[in-house]
C-alpha cells in the first residue's frame, strides 16, 4: 500500500520509504562544501595555480571573436592528472569516470566537461612543458631556502613496460611481419578505392591504419635490432663467451624501444631505467627515461641536466657502487664550470686471491688518476662514510612514485616514458613541498 510522502506499507505491517527513480529532482550542489578544507584536492590546485601555465593557453587554438569551441582548462587538466598521479590513477577513462562520480575529482573540474580523449593527449601532448614546470617549481623552492643544491642523490629504478615477453621477435620474424603489413596496406588501399560504400570504407580505412601501424612498429623493432646487434658486437670484444651464451638479440614488436632488463627481484622483463635525482629533502630535481640496462655512465649526464635546470651543478652528488664509473668520477671533478665531488663506495673486491692478483691491483691502483685515489681515500674517512648515509634516502622517493602507479607503463616509447615520470616527479614534488612548509622552522 502506498502512504503519504513516498512511504509504503509492507506485509507485515512496517512502514518503509522506498526508492523512487522515475521521479526527476532538482539537486543544489555546494562544490565547495564536498571536500574538506584540508584536502589533497585543494593542494593540488594550489600546486598549479603557482605555476606559470601561459604556454598551455598559448597552445590554444580557440580566440575569442573566432569560431570553433573552447577546450577544457589547461589547469583543470593539470590538476586532475597530478591528482590522480598522487592516487595512483594512470587511465584516462578511469580518470573520466571519476570525474563523474568522485567529489574531488568533481571539485577539481568545477563544472568543466572533460573525456577520456581530451585525457589523454593532454597527458602525453605537453612533455617539455611539464620538464619546465618541474623546473620552475624546484627554482622556487629554491628561492624560499626550503632545499639546497649542495647535493643531490642520484639513482635508477627498472619500471615495466607494456609488453610482454612474446612480443619479443628476432629478425626474420621482424622482417615477416613487416612484408605482411605492407601486404595488408597494399590491398586495403584498393579495396577502398573500389568500393563505394562509405560505412564500409571508414572500418577498411580503420584497418588500413591499424595495418601501418603494425608497420612502423615492425620497421622501429628493426631498427632496435641493428642497434643490439651492434652493442653485443661491441661487447663480445671483451666478454666473448658471456655474449655468446646470451643467443641472439630481440626486440620487441608491441613497444621497439622497450628493453629486456634484471628487476630488483631478480625477475627478467621488458622495462626502462628511470634515473632520479633527489636532494636530501625528498625533493626531486630531475627525471628521465633511459633504454639502458644499468647506471652506469649515467651520472654525468644527469649532472649536467641539473646544471641546465637550475643553473648550477651540486657541489656533492652521493650515487651507488654501480651509478660511479671510475670516468664519471674523473669527469666530475674535473668540470669546467665547476667541480662535482663523489661520493659512492668503490666496489667489493676479493681478498682470498693470490700475491700475484694483489701486487696486479697495487700496480693498477699507483696509475690511477688523482681524482680517483682521492676518493678511495675520501670513501673510507668517516665523515664520507657517515655522510654517504642520506643517499638511502632516494630509495623513499622512487619507492612513493612505484607504490602511485611509475612500476608498470601503460604508455609506451622511451619518449612517453619519460613524460610519465616527469609526472610523478611533480605529484611527488607536491606532497615534499606542502611538508616542508609545514616542518617547524
Amino acid at each position: 500500500m502506498i502512504l503519504e510522502g513516498g512511504m509504503t506499507m509492507a506485509g507485515d505491517g512496517a512502514r518503509v520509504v522506498r526508492p523512487d527513480r522515475h521521479q526527476l529532482y532538482w539537486e543544489m550542489i555546494d562544490l565547495e562544501g564536498l571536500i574538506s578544507a584540508d584536502h589533497r584536492a585543494r593542494m593540488v590546485w594550489a600546486f598549479v595555480e603557482s605555476l606559470d601555465l601561459a604556454a598551455f593557453y598559448d597552445a590554444i587554438k580557440a580566440r575569442e571573436g573566432e569560431p570553433g569551441r573552447p577546450p577544457a582548462d589547461p589547469a583543470v587538466l593539470l590538476a586532475l592528472w597530478l591528482y590522480a598521479t598522487l592516487e595512483g590513477i594512470g587511465s584516462a577513462r578511469e580518470l573520466e569516470r571519476l570525474c563523474e562520480r568522485d567529489v574531488a575529482y568533481r571539485w577539481l573540474c568545477g563544472g568543466v566537461a572533460v573525456n577520456y580523449h581530451g585525457l589523454a593527449d593532454f597527458r602525453v601532448g605537453h612533455g617539455e612543458l611539464l620538464d619546465r614546470l618541474l623546473s620552475e617549481s624546484v627554482a622556487a623552492l629554491l628561492a624560499e631556502g626550503l632545499i639546497d643544491l649542495d647535493e643531490a642523490i642520484i639513482d635508477g629504478t627498472k619500471v615495466k613496460a607494456s609488453a610482454g615477453k612474446d612480443s619479443f621477435a628476432r629478425e626474420n620474424r621482424l622482417m615477416r611481419a613487416e612484408r605482411l603489413a605492407q601486404e595488408r596496406i597494399e590491398r586495403l588501399k584498393a579495396e577502398i578505392d573500389a568500393d563505394p560504400g562509405a560505412s564500409v570504407r571508414r572500418k577498411q580505412a580503420a584497418a588500413e591504419r591499424a595495418a601501418r601501424d603494425i608497420a612502423v612498429r615492425a620497421g622501429k623493432a628493426r631498427e632496435m635490432l641493428e642497434r643490439l646487434k651492434a652493442e653485443k658486437q661491441q661487447r663480445a670484444k671483451t666478454h666473448a663467451k658471456a655474449e655468446a651464451e646470451k643467443g641472439e638479440p630481440r626486440a620487441s614488436l608491441t613497444d621497439p624501444q622497450a628493453r629486456f632488463m634484471r628487476f630488483a627481484d631478480g625477475s627478467i622483463k621488458a622495462g626502462y631505467n628511470i634515473p632520479v635525482a633527489a636532494s636530501r629533502t625528498g625533493v626531486v630535481l630531475a627525471v628521465t627515461a633511459s633504454d639502458r640496462r644499468n647506471d652506469a655512465g649515467l651520472a654525468v649526464p644527469m649532472i649536467e641536466d641539473i646544471a641546465r635546470r637550475y643553473g648550477h651543478a651540486p657541489k656533492r652528488v652521493l650515487l651507488d657502487t654501480n651509478f660511479a664509473t671510475a670516468e664519471d668520477i674523473v669527469a666530475l671533478a674535473t668540470r669546467e664550470q665547476g667541480q662535482v665531488v663523489v661520493y659512492a663506495p668503490p666496489p667489493p673486491e676479493r681478498d682470498d686471491v693470490s700475491l700475484k692478483t694483489l701486487s696486479n691491483r697495487a700496480a693498477a691502483r699507483a696509475k690511477e688518476p688523482e681524482t680517483l685515489k682521492e676518493w678511495r681515500i675520501r670513501m673510507a674517512s668517516p665523515q664520507a662514510q657517515s655522510l654517504y648515509k642520506i643517499r638511502r634516502r632516494i630509495e623513499l622517493v622512487n619507492a612513493h612514485m612505484k607504490n602511485r602507479g611509475l612500476g608498470h607503463l601503460n604508455l609506451r616509447g622511451l619518449a612517453k616514458a619519460r613524460i610519465v615520470a616527469l609526472w610523478h616527479a611533480l605529484a611527488h614534488n607536491i606532497l615534499a613541498t606542502n611538508r616542508l612548509r609545514l616542518a617547524p622552522v
